[in-house]
């Protein structure tokens, strides 16, 4: 049976027929062109699919003969062998650095040229001895634009076998719904695994243990996170903090957090029954009465991750808390004073979940994967729904982030247009914006279900930051990339344009989408940047700590999805 399959999945891979002997057996397939379609030069290209071979001492065979499922390699046997592989799409951005993952036991130099061997040199990458599998970089030498052919040869030495080859950075093709595992940017880049650990240990204890801490427990049995600047608790730290907490297994903190919010914002009846009073005095008294629909997006999620790490039977029924939270809110059709979560008509998330608020969203609540998350495991009834919220959200990403500069308003219209109030909040990318780059960068992770729009997305970002200065670039802009008139204070900070730590941190986690080397500026920008009062004695530990910790778990893997616990 493994036979025959390996050599079903032979044919369909090399784009060759599958033809049958009368006794039903496969017979043996011979590998053909790769047939048609461009390759993106910054994506993991898989030589085995060539062309054309040249020279005798080159092929493919499996990368595991036990596992045919594993894919295959390419053979460079001796040199003077080489393979074509056809229409490669390197775009209009000059690719740096090429990647080969190979192993030989003998060692060896790959030529990689630009249509033909007597075309260009784009890269020589030494592969060095090895028993095991190496992602070996190398400096492009020659970088070609648009569309070109690859000649893949073996100058010198033997024995070469190549898994794949692509340039430049190269994010994950799938994402962790699938493989269930998460990619530590840190570590690919060199950081040691103990440097990195270290790291986010000490920015979540910033948060919640440290002099600048934003988390003070109450009691035995509460806690709140503070929105220090404007000395108030709000939804969207209180659930940011849980979902910090049920990521680092740290059960107490989760628990205390919870029960403030159930005690204080939670509206156990009336039109707001299941939603949560957005903002509170730090003794409890409530600074309003609505609710603003990013708190309940991260209570719903974090309160399923609850569940699936802790179970139920612990003294909070996590699941059971969520799915009220869900049922109150679909519940809400037709009211008068407020509404559902969700947008009915355009199934997206509104800015409150009320009349007012429910005519226009905020780009920043817009977290496809978490709508995965509710799919699978809210159990409410409504899987399909949430699919579908998911496939909407990402559909309207699109349509609000300006295309050439990647800035999006911090709100918007349902069709992504601006909304023109003429006030001070709305049309301007701003704080809220800052969340974007990594909300995107966590639909790419878990789903990787939107890759090439996100990809040119990330790309598309960072190179407008990067036009301003890697070290210098701003936290407040018009959409179109041009200066905003009017700046939005934080809190009661005086007014000014800052080198936000926070959009620091977020366009870091950019980085595990975008596919050119700038990426790891971003990141090592990132890994260096304090966390201090700037020259105005400015410093805001909650909302620049919040998104410091959430990029750090992001770029080590450690924000992940947590599955039931077996």
């Amino acid at each position: 049976m493994k036979t025959w399959m390996c050599a079903l999945m032979l044919a369909l891979s090399t784009g060759a027929s599958a033809n049958f002997n009368p006794d039903g057996t496969i017979q043996k397939v011979i590998p053909t062109l790769r047939g048609v379609g461009l390759t993106n030069a910054r994506s993991r290209i898989q030589i085995d699919r060539y062309s054309a071979l040249q020279g005798k001492g080159i092929g493919i065979e499996y990368l595991d003969k036990n596992n045919c499922f594993a894919g295959w390699k390419t053979l460079f046997s001796k040199s003077n062998t080489a393979l074509i592989y056809n229409k490669v799409d390197f775009g209009n951005e000059k690719v740096e650095e090429i990647t080969v993952r190979a192993k030989s036991s003998k060692g060896g130099v790959l030529v990689v040229r630009a249509d033909g061997k007597k075309g260009n040199i784009i890269a020589k990458v030494k592969i060095p001895k090895s028993a095991g599998w190496k992602n070996i970089r190398a400096q492009v030498l020659h970088a070609p634009q648009g569309v070109h052919a690859l000649h893949v040869s073996l100058q010198s030495g033997a024995d070469v076998e190549v898994d794949w080859l692509g340039f430049d950075a190269l994010p994950w093709e799938k994402g962790a719904f699938e493989t269930h595992q998460y990619r530590n940017l840190f570590a690919e880049m060199g950081y040691k695994q103990a440097d990195i650990d270290r790291k986010v240990n000490e920015v979540f204890n910033d948060v919640f243990y440290g002099k600048n801490k934003v988390y003070f427990e109450v009691g035995d049995s509460m806690g709140y996170v503070s929105d220090i600047k404007n000395n108030d608790v709000r939804t969207e730290g209180m659930s940011y903090g849980m979902m910090a907490a049920v990521q680092f297994d740290k059960k107490d903190i989760f628990d205390r957090l919870w029960r403030w919010s159930k005690k204080y914002m939670q509206h156990e009846e009336g039109p707001y029954k299941g939603y949560f009073a957005w903002s509170c005095k730090t003794d409890g008294t409530r600074n309003a009465q609505g609710a603003a629909s990013d708190g309940e997006l991260y209570f719903v999620t974090s309160l399923i991750f609850a569940s699936n790490r802790w179970g139920n039977d612990t003294g909070i029924n996590y699941l059971k808390e969520a799915q009220h939270i869900l049922d109150c809110s679909m519940q809400k059709a037709g009211m008068d004073r407020t509404a559902p979560l969700i947008n009915l008509e355009h199934q997206l998330i509104t800015f409150t979940p009320d009349h007012w608020g429910g005519k226009f969203t905020d780009p920043s609540y817009h977290l496809p994967a978490f709508y995965e998350v509710w799919a699978k495991w809210a159990n409410d009834g409504r899987s399909q729904f949430w699919k579908e919220c998911a496939e909407k959200s990402r559909e309207f990403l699109h349509k609000c982030i300006n295309e050439k500069t990647g800035l999006n308003p911090d709100y918007c219209n349902y069709d992504g247009s601006l909304m023109k109030t003429g006030q001070l909040l709305g049309d301007a990318f701003r704080y809220d914006s800052w969340r974007v780059p990594m909300n995107i960068a966590l639909d790419y992770s878990w789903a990787c279900k939107d890759k090439e729009w996100q990809q040119k997305y990330a790309n598309t970002l960072q190179n407008f930051l990067y036009s301003k200065g890697i070290d210098s670039f701003l936290d407040q802009y018009n959409v179109d990339g041009t200066m905003v008139e009017d700046i939005l204070p934080a809190g009661t900070a005086p007014k000014a344009l800052r080198h936000s730590i926070g959009f620091v941190a977020t366009s870091a986690a950019a980085s595990l989408v975008s596919n050119h080397v700038k990426g790891r500026e971003f990141v090592s920008h990132f890994w260096n940047a304090k966390h201090e009062p700037d020259k105005e004695g400015f410093f805001d530990g909650y909302y620049d700590g919040l998104l410091r910790l959430f990029a750090f778990m992001h770029l080590s893997g450690r924000y992940q999805i947590i599955e039931p616990q077996k």
